[in-house]
């Protein structure tokens, strides 16, 4: 038995309360892990964790057994850590999950420099708009369109507000009629972003009064940039981040609607594991972010 793996896999067991959690947060497989907390339990001739098909919880002496290691093996980090400013560099494989539409219009053209500035590092990007679990899913750091974290053990960096426009095709309007205050969308063929926390009602804001509007249409989608190519086509109006329309709104291929009330907006994170010691890989990407996705770059 490894000492040091079964303890550090104990730990993560336990904090994640989950064998399958671990064994994908460790890039162990789920026999490594069961393994290491078997071979563990022998050693010290007791039962730490009480396990059964469906769940998991630790036994007395399991408790007292974490709350114990779980310091020590932070003082292994930390000693670890001292060198870091010395010999350090942002080097290893960089696990990412990031939203597709903002990633394909804001953040991948520049991934190249990125990489060619930290040659060491090895980037898995995994573009998605549906939430992951980063802890359980062993990414080092996720962007999403939230602040609201999984759990205490997450830091969440703010990159960049989206803001909001309401907006259509000429076509559209010509065909369907004006839509002149929010209330008027009950009767509009409305475009909804179905992975939205707020796909089937939309909020507008206009001197300090709210308006929130129930929404409906015939089509719901969970890509911004296909709600983008069915407001080109004339299909329907729709409230997405101006960041993906801004070219078409100056080009006269879409215009927007209700100008005096403001949509709601999103406010782009970085969330990761907390950590004392931020990795060094991670501490990169994490500049890299903030550069690219500053307003001034947009």
């Amino acid at each position: 038995m490894d000492r040091f793996t079964a303890l550090n896999v104990f730990r993560t067991v336990v904090e994640l309360g989950s064998f399958a959690g671990a064994a994908r947060r460790l890039r162990l497989s789920p026999a490594a892990v069961s393994k290491n907390i078997r071979e563990l339990e022998a050693h010290l001739a007791v039962r730490l964790i009480n396990r059964t098909t469906r769940r998991m919880s630790l036994t007395e002496a399991g408790a007292l057994y974490h709350r114990r290691i779980a310091g020590i093996l932070d003082d292994l980090e930390d000693a670890d850590a001292t060198l870091g400013p010395l010999q350090q560099e942002p080097r290893g494989l960089l696990r990412v999950s990031a939203p597709m539409a903002t990633s394909l219009v804001a953040l991948s053209p520049a991934i190249p420099q990125f990489l060619e500035r930290y040659p060491e590092i090895t980037l898995d990007l995994r573009l998605d708009d549906r939430r992951v679990n980063i802890v359980e899913d062993g990414f080092d750091l996720a962007i999403r369109g939230s602040d609201r974290l999984e759990n205490s053990s997450l830091i969440a960096r703010k990159l960049l507000v989206l803001d909001h426009v309401l907006c259509c095709a000429p076509a559209y309007l010509e065909r369907a009629g004006p839509l002149e205050t929010p209330e008027d969308l009950r009767r509009h063929e409305c475009v909804q972003f179905s992975l939205s926390g707020h796909a089937d009602e939309w909020t507008f804001h206009r001197a300090g009064r709210s308006v929130t509007v129930p929404v409906n249409g015939r089509y719901k989608v969970t890509s911004s940039l296909a709600v983008r190519d069915a407001l080109l086509a004339g299909f329907g109006v729709s409230m997405t981040p101006r960041l993906y329309v801004r070219e078409h709104l100056a080009a006269g291929a879409l215009v927007p609607l209700i100008p005096d009330w403001t949509p709601m907006d999103t406010t782009l994170y970085a969330i990761y594991p907390s950590a004392r010691h931020v990795q060094a890989k991670v501490r990169a990407f994490l500049d890299f972010l903030v550069e690219t996705l500053s307003p001034q770059a947009h």
